[in-house]
Order: C-alpha cells, then structure tokens, then sequence
C-alpha cells in the first residue's frame, strides 16, 4: 500500500484521517500542521518522501497554497489538497503549482481514501471539485489589478527583493507579501497562473506594466 502525510492544522482533521487511513492498509509517515515541520522531519529521519501529501488548502502559519504545494511536490511527493470546496480560485492556484486534485473535507470519508489511491497509482483525479475549480467562471482574460497591485508587480517583477518593495512603497513586509499573493490567485483565476518571480516578470510584460526590456512602465 502507499506511505501518506497528513498535513492540516486542524488536530481532529488528522485524527480521523489517520484512522481511516490505518483501516484502509495506508501506511500514515507523518501527521503534522506545516509543511516545514514535514520537510524538517524528512531530512532528519532519511525517510523517503510520501507517496501522498493530504495538505489543508490554507494552513495557520502564513504559507502559501503556492509554496506548499510547490515545495511538496519538488520533495517528490504527489498531493491532494482537502479542505473545504467553496475557495475555487485558491484550489486553482494549488492545482496550477502542481498539486494532483482536490477532495473537499465534506466528502465521505471513502471518497477520501478513493482520491488517495488514486493519486497514488499515478492517475489523475477528476472529481467534481476539481471540474469546479479549474471550469470556474473567468469572465476576463485581465486580472482586474488594483492600483496598488500593479505597482508591487511594477517593482517585483523588475528585480527588486520584497523587503526592498516594501521600503519603496512605504508599507510592511507583510502588506507586499500579501499583494503579491493576491496578484497570483488573480491571475490564477483567469487562466494564467503565475507560481514563480519569472512567471509574474512574465504576466506584467504581457500587460504593460513592466516593459520587454525590464524597464517599469508607468501605465
């Protein structure tokens, strides 16, 4: 059977999840509430990484569904996100950062285990969740930026760090990291994700904010 992470910072999500799982013959490896404490615990136990991930589509310690499922799927494991159906561009951001499908915390527990093995076998998952998230209305191809928006792309995708857009700005780290992980759930919802700083140099050379030649564009 396959080896299973559960990464949620809901105690009682694991809980019953694991004994699921351990009903089902899954071998759980890890049961934790980030994504950096299943990564730590990887490189100090040698341990091979999981066949699956079953990751919380927003976890408590600020992280992105980006950088999660990035950073899982770059260690080597396949992952399903389990959370509740009702943030479908946040599951297409997941889903455009690699993650294999979408299983909302509503369904039966079986249909959970289902989604398990059948990511694990390497086949893809097609549920109606993920019809959902990835048919979803996208009624522009633009991706509607605030003022505030374009102008912390302006500067990110130009080659600034984020700490120095945001002394530019004159606002907090966090206010900037924010901005930038709204402008990619944007662009996630009209089609055209953005997961890295190449792809978001790209998206604003596509819309003029930033020109061909890396220089800013003051539209």
């Amino acid at each position: 059977m396959s080896t299973v992470a559960l990464i949620d910072d809901h105690e009682s999500v694991r809980l019953g999840l694991e004994a699921a799982c351990a009903r089902d013959g899954q071998t759980i490896i890890f049961s934790g509430s980030t994504v950096v404490s299943y990564l730590d615990w990887r490189s100090a136990s040698g341990a091979a990484p999981a066949d699956v991930v079953v990751l919380d589509l927003t976890l408590g310690d600020g992280t992105t569904v980006t950088e999660n499922v990035t950073s899982l799927v770059a260690d080597g494991a396949s992952v399903v996100i389990h959370s509740v159906a009702d943030r479908p561009a946040a599951v297409r951001e997941a889903l455009a950062a690699g993650a294999a499908g979408v299983v909302s915390k509503s369904s039966a527990l079986d249909d959970v285990l289902d989604a398990i093995r059948t990511v694990a076998h390497g086949e893809a998952l097609n549920n109606v969740e993920w019809a959902s998230a990835v048919d979803g209305d996208r009624e522009f191809a633009d991706a509607q930026l605030s003022t505030r928006e374009r102008e912390v792309l302006r500067l990110y995708a130009a080659g600034l760090p984020l700490k120095a857009v945001a002394e530019r700005l004159g606002v907090a780290y966090s206010t900037a990291k924010e901005n930038i992980t709204r402008i990619r759930v944007k662009y996630v919802e009209v089609g055209r994700p953005a997961p890295t700083k190449v792809d978001l140099l790209r998206r604003a050379m596509e819309d003029g904010i930033v020109e061909p030649d890396g220089a800013s564009s003051g539209r």
